[in-house]
C-alpha cells in the first residue's frame, strides 16, 4: 500500500513509529497520519501518562477489510486527526502477536455479543490495558447498520471521560468472565474414552455436504483436520468386518472437489483460505502458508490411501507452489498473500474469455474453456474464475482426443497463461517468516516426500528447519518471526509444540540424530515454562512471556490446530520413541485437563482427538538400522502404505550420540527392523517379507 499523502519531492508527508518494524502489515501503516505506535513500553507508558485511552488496531498483511479500513480512515487526514487527539494508537500484527490478538478476540466477543475478525478494533483503558468497547471494520460512512468510524471515536472519547468510574466495574466483570472461560479439567485418575472420537464423526457426517463435499454451507471451509481425522478412521477400520466407507467417502469428495474448485489456483498451485459459496467456486483469494502445509499434508496422506493419482497432483502442486513462491533463499517460508491487487479482490487471477481465446490456439482454447467453465456464464463479476466443470475423461472423449494428447494442450495451456499473468501487478506478498507457520509447512514437505518419493522436498523441508535453527533459536529459546534475518518476539506454545511435530516428521524420511536432539531440547523448553502447574494443560505464553491482562491457555482448534492438542501428540510419540514415561503423563495430563471441553465440543477439538486416539491405541514405532542402500529399500517399501498411527526411522550403522532407547536398538548386517506398539517391542526382524507381514501389510 503507497503512500497517499506525499511532500513535492515525493517523499512521504507523515511518518511514524512503525517504520522499521519486522511486519510487513505494520509496515503498511508507517506513513498514514496517524500517530501510530508498536504495542509496548513506550505506548503504554504514554497511555498512562496522559491519561487517554488507548486505541487497539489489530489486522494482518492479507485482510481484504483491513485494507479497506487504512484507505478510508487511516490515510484520511480528519479521522487521523481525531485519533491522535482522543486516544494512544496501537497498530498490532495478529500473526506476529497471537497474545494480544486472542485476548481482545475474546474481549470483543464478550463485550459485543457479536462474533470477532479482523480488522479487530478495541478501546483499552490507559492504566492497565483493560478493553471497555470493540468491534472489527467500522465504514467511514454509516453503512452496513454501522456507525461511522469518527463518529465511533467522538462517542468512545466522550465516555471515557465522563465515566471512568462505570467502566472500572464493567472490567472486573469482564475480568471475571475471563477467569470462568477456561474449561474444569477432570481427575488423573478418570479412565478416557473413545466416545469423543465417535461423537466428532457423526457431526462431521451430520453437516457434510453430499453433492460438494466439506462440511455445512458458505462461506466454507476446508477443514484439513477433520478430513485427516476422517480417513485416519477409515484406516483404523479398513481390516474390520464393517470398514467407515463412509469417513473414507467424506474426506476424498471434499479433497476432490476442493481441488477442482476455484479456491485451488488452478494455474500455479495452491489454495485459497475459503470459498464464499458451497461450491468451493468463488474464493476469498488471499493464500495462506499454514492453509497450504495443512493441505499439502492431508492431500499427501489421500494419495497413499487411495492409490488415486489426482490426490498426488493436488499435493505436488501445493508443494511445487511453496517451494517456488514461498521460500526464501535462505530456506524460511513466507507467510501470505494478499487477496487484493491494484486495489481489488481478485484481479490477479480472474480472466476475460477474449484475453484467454488469444493466447491459445485454437486447439488449445476448445478443450481448456470446457474444462475451466470459459464456454459458461462468468462468474466473478462479469469475469472468469477457473474451476474444473468437465473431467478429462469426459474431455478427451467429446474431442476425440487420448488423454495423453489432452493432458500436453492444457499444460501448454496453462504455461501460456501463467506468463501472460505473471506480467500483471501481483497481490502484495508478506515476506515475514514465522516459527509456527514454517513448522507447519516443514511438516507437510515431509510427509509429501515420503508419499511422492520427492527427495526435493525434503531438502526444502531441511533448508527451512535449518534457518529456524539458524536464526530463530537464540540461547536456548526460540523467537517468534524474522524478517531479513531480524528475529525477534518471544515464541508461543504453537511454535514449540509444531516445531517439535516437524522434526519428528522429517526424522521419518531421513534420520539426523542433532535435529532429534533439538526436538528434545524444544520438548524441554515447552515443559518447564508453558505447564500449568495447577489445573493442567500448557498455557498459550511462556511463565517469563510479558505480563497481559490475561494468560490464555486454548484447546479448540482454529485455522490452524491446537498448539495443546499438537503437543499431546508429540509428547506421546516421543515418550514411546525415547522411551520417557513422564513425557507420556504429560500427554495424559492434557487430554484430562481439556477432557470436559473436549466431551462438550468433540469436532472443534480434532487435534487433541488425534492425540486421544494415539492414548487410546498406541502408536507403532519401526526402527530401522543398518547400511544406507539396504534400508532405502526398505524405507521405501514401508512408505508406501498410509498408516498414520506408524512412525518408521532408519537410522545407519555408524549413528553416533543416539539416545539409549535407540542406541540399544542395535544394528546387525545390512538390515534390521524393530517394531514396538507402545513400549512393547518384538524380536529383531531380520528380512523386508518378514516386516511386512509382522505389520500386516500385503508385499507389493
Amino acid at each position: 500500500m503507497k503512500p497517499r499523502h506525499l511532500n513535492a519531492d515525493g517523499t512521504p508527508q507523515y511518518v511514524n513509529r512503525l517504520l522499521g518494524q519486522t511486519s510487513p502489515y505494520l509496515l503498511q501503516h508507517a506513513h498514514n497520519p496517524v500517530d501510530w505506535y508498536p504495542w509496548g513500553a513506550e505506548a503504554l507508558d504514554r497511555a498512562r501518562a496522559e491519561g487517554k485511552p488507548i486505541h487497539l488496531s489489530i489486522g494482518y498483511s492479507a485482510c481484504h477489510w483491513c485494507h479497506v479500513l487504512a484507505e478510508e480512515s487511516f490515510e484520511d487526514e480528519a479521522t487521523a486527526q481525531l485519533l491522535n487527539q482522543h486516544f494512544v494508537n496501537i497498530k498490532v500484527d495478529r500473526e506476529e502477536r497471537p497474545d494480544l490478538d486472542r485476548i481482545y478476540q475474546v474481549a470483543q466477543q464478550l463485550l459485543t455479543q457479536h462474533a470477532g475478525g479482523w480488522p479487530l478494533t478495541m478501546f483499552l483503558t490507559h492504566d492497565d490495558q483493560r478493553p471497555f468497547f470493540g468491534g472489527t471494520y467500522f465504514p467511514n460512512e454509516p453503512r452496513y447498520g454501522m456507525p461511522a468510524f469518527r463518529e465511533v471515536l467522538r462517542r468512545v472519547a466522550q465516555y471515557y471521560s465522563e465515566h471512568a468510574g462505570d467502566l472500572r466495574e464493567q472490567n472486573a466483570a469482564l475480568m471475571q468472565v475471563f477467569d470462568q472461560l477456561e474449561p474444569v479439567g477432570v481427575d488423573a485418575a478418570t479412565p478416557l474414552t473413545s466416545a469423543p472420537l465417535t461423537a466428532a464423526r457423526e457431526l462431521w457426517e451430520s453437516s457434510f455436504d453430499r453433492e460438494f463435499g466439506g462440511f455445512g454451507g458458505a462461506p466454507k471451509f476446508p477443514h484439513p483436520l477433520a478430513l485427516e481425522s476422517l480417513l485416519r478412521g477409515w484406516q483404523a477400520s479398513a481390516g474390520s468386518e464393517t470398514p467407515d466407507l463412509q469417513a473414507l467417502y467424506m474426506s476424498t469428495l471434499s479433497l476432490k472437489r476442493m481441488g477442482d474448485g476455484g479456491i485451488r489456483d488452478q494455474l500455479a498451485g495452491g489454495f485459497c483460505r475459503y470459498s464464499v459459496d458451497r461450491y468451493w467456486m468463488i474464493p476469498h483469494f488471499e493464500k495462506m502458508l499454514y492453509d497450504n502445509a495443512a493441505l499439502l499434508a492431508v492431500y499427501a496422506h489421500a494419495a497413499l490411501a487411495t492409490g488415486d493419482e489426482f490426490y498426488a497432483e493436488v499435493a505436488a502442486s501445493i508443494a511445487d507452489w511453496a517451494l517456488r513462491e514461498m521460500q526464501s533463499a535462505d530456506g524460511g517460508f513466507y507467510s501470505s498473500f494478499d487477496a487484493d491487487s491494484e486495489g481489488h479482490e481478485g484481479r490477479y487471477y480472474v480472466w476475460d474469455r477474449a484475453e484467454v481465446e488469444r493466447a491459445l490456439t485454437p486447439e488449445e482454447f476448445k478443450v481448456f474453456a470446457p474444462r475451466f467453465g470459459l464456454d459458461r456464464n462468468a462468474n466473478f463479476e462479469g469475469h472468469w474464475h477457473l474451476h474444473v466443470f468437465r473431467s478429462l475423461q469426459d474431455t478427451a472423449a467429446e474431442h476425440g482426443i487420448t488423454l495423453t494428447a489432452l493432458h500436453a494442450l492444457l499444460e501448454s495451456a496453462r504455461a501460456k497463461l501463467l506468463a501472460l499473468r505473471a506480467a500483471r501487478a501481483p497481490p502484495a506478498r508478506d515476506d515475514k517468516i514465522l516459527t509456527a507457520w514454517n513448522a507447519l509447512m516443514i511438516r507437510g514437505l515431509a510427509i509429501a516426500a515420503r508419499s511422492l518419493a520427492r527427495e526435493d522436498l525434503a531438502q526444502a523441508a531441511t533448508r527451512a528447519l535449518d534457518f529456524i535453527r539458524r536464526t530463530h533459536w537464540r540461547q536456548g529459546r526460540l523467537l517468534a518471526t524474522s524478517k531479513d534475518g531480524r528475529a525477534h518476539l518471544d515464541a508461543y506454545l504453537d511454535d514449540y509444540a509444531y516445531l517439535i511435530d516437524a522434526v519428528l516428521e522429517l526424522q521419518q524420511v531421513r534420520f539426523d540424530a542433532g535435529e532429534l536432539a533439538f526436538a528434545r531440547e524444544l520438548t524441554e523448553v515447552m515443559l518447564q515454562h508453558f505447564t500449568d502447574a495447577g489445573t493442567g494443560g500448557l498455557f498459550f505464553t511462556a511463565n517469563d512471556h510479558e505480563q497481559l491482562i490475561h494468560r490464555s491457555k486454548t484447546y479448540a482448534d482454529d485455522a490452524t490446530p491446537s498448539g495443546n492438542g499438537i503437543a499431546a501428540c508429540v509428547l506421546q510419540r516421543l515418550g514411546y520413541l525415547l522411551g520417557e514415561p513422564r513425557l507420556l503423563a504429560a500427554t495424559s495430563a492434557i487430554l484430562h485437563a481439556a477432557w470436559s471441553a473436549i466431551e462438550q465440543h468433540p469436532s472443534s477439538h480434532a487435534s487433541l482427538l488425534l492425540a486421544l486416539d494415539e492414548h487410546l491405541q498406541a502408536p507403532e514405532i519401526v526402527i530401522l538400522r543398518g547400511t544406507a542402500h539396504e534400508m532405502r529399500t526398505w524405507q521405501r517399501a514401508l512408505a508406501q502404505r498410509y498408516a498414520p498411527r506408524r512412525m518408521v526411522i532408519a537410522i545407519g550403522t555408524d549413528a553416533k550420540d543416539l539416545p539409549d532407547a535407540l542406541a540399544e536398538k542395535a544394528p546387525r548386517g545390512d538390515a534390521i527392523a524393530y517394531r514396538c506398539v507402545g513400549s512393547v517391542c518384538s524380536a529383531p526382524i531380520g528380512s523386508l517379507e518378514e516386516l511386512l507381514a509382522v505389520l500386516g501389510e500385503p508385499a507389493r
